[in-house]
């Protein structure tokens, strides 16, 4: 049984705990705002179990349906949780309402109170430790449960400081009305945990950390390559997925080839762990083929984006040194949509904002000496990594 395994069964049977503990509080009481809290972690064990299901299923190999894996179930298990959180709002909202309506005093409060306050207990070390692990082993489906189990920790914990109050106060509709709290609560939470489970089924790309180390593992290991570009990557569950176009000059053999890109996939999955990459090798006569650049486009880097072919060049011409971009569809870009970073062999990193000319957009930062990095130009969502070095920069 694996780690994730072992911990989503630990959730499950904590869940069962926490819930036999406050549904105690409840009978002892009567209370709404009690009675609120122990359907919320009803659903924790419904959650439990569903998250469960979902790792077994996710750990399964790739198969001939599923080529990619079944990592993506996780994200199912996390969206499932996030539906059940809300319908249990709505439930507790119905209950806060004919609470109001017919307030009555709980009986024997305190009693209630020790009950409540273990299942808290229980439930903050478990939610923390999910939390941890599930940001650590990359599981979705463990990072949801956690951060779930932390919102009832967060309830019971108002619960218990507005039920201690009743018997001092003597106001019965504080009952109920720390129920329809709980209820805006646990909505809220259900909303968040939604929009984090469809960020993962719509393949959102890398973090922004990761993406930047992965474009400069693919630039240190290029070995012979001229450069790459088309650089994408989406994650589902623990597994990142990779694919990229890396340039290379015609005269390499296709054994030296695929010997360069087994070294770049060693090194994205000594960083990355769970991996799957797909690179595309072209020639270096691919990207030139059929363009007949002027003069002022010597030195250009030619680049197959999902807008059209684009060209980025280190311009002189004069002035000190700045970047030129344009299309060669003529086609225009917003400058804000449009950004580029450098990476020095240093590791120094720098970011140049374009300005709109006529017919082309340039750099409003000057290039620094050297010219020898790699060029990261971003249009809108997409990235593209670029190689320069300084003595493929003629005409200038």
């Amino acid at each position: 049984m694996t780690r994730t395994m072992k911990a989503a069964w630990g959730s499950l049977g904590v869940s069962v705990i926490a819930l036999g503990l406050k549904f105690a509080a409840f009978w002892v009481t009567g209370s709404v705002a009690l009675y609120s809290d122990a359907l919320e972690t009803t659903i924790n064990v419904v959650g439990a179990l569903t998250a469960l299901i979902a790792l077994w299923f996710s750990e399964q190999p790739a198969d001939a349906n599923h080529p990619y894996g079944h990592q993506k179930a996780e994200y199912i298990s996390a969206a499932v949780e996030a539906f059940m959180v809300v319908a249990t709002a709505l439930a507790i909202g119905w209950e806060a309402y004919f609470g109001w309506r017919n307030p009555h005093a709980p009986e024997t409060p305190f009693v209630g109170i020790a009950f409540s306050g273990a299942s808290g207990i229980v439930n903050l070390l478990w939610a923390l430790f999910l939390i941890r692990v599930g940001r650590r082993w990359r599981s979705p489906a463990l990072a949801a449960s956690g951060k779930h189990i932390m919102t009832d920790v967060w309830t019971s914990g108002g619960i218990l400081v507005g039920f201690a109050l009743i018997p001092l106060t003597g106001w019965l509709r504080l009952d109920p009305a720390l129920a329809a709290i709980v209820a805006v609560n646990i909505l809220w939470s259900g909303g968040q945990m939604l929009r984090e489970s469809m960020r993962g089924l719509m393949d959102e790309a890398s973090d922004p950390e990761t993406l930047a180390d992965i474009r400069r593992i693919i630039s240190q290991n290029r070995g012979g390559a001229i450069e790459a570009h088309d650089v994408r990557t989406r994650v589902a569950g623990n597994m990142t997925f990779v694919e990229f176009h890396l340039v290379v000059p015609g005269d390499m053999t296709v054994d030296a080839a695929h010997g360069l890109c087994d070294q770049i996939e060693a090194a994205l999955l000594a960083r990355l762990k769970d991996a799957s990459i797909t690179i595309h090798v072209e020639p270096e006569s691919q990207r030139t083929e059929g363009h007949a650049w002027s003069d002022d486009r010597e030195g250009a880097r030619q680049i197959m984006t999902g807008v059209g072919i684009v060209m980025l060049k280190i311009y002189e011409g004069g002035s000190p040194p700045r970047f030129r971009l344009w299309s060669d569809s003529g086609r225009s870009f917003e400058p804000r949509k449009v950004t580029i970073e450098t990476a020095l062999p240093s590791g120094v990193w720098r970011r140049f904002t374009m300005a709109d000319h006529d017919g082309y957009m340039e750099s409003i930062e000057e290039i620094p000496e050297p010219h020898a990095f790699t060029a990261y130009l971003k249009i809108g969502a997409e990235t593209y990594a670029v190689d320069f070095v300084k003595h493929a920069q003629t005409g200038q």
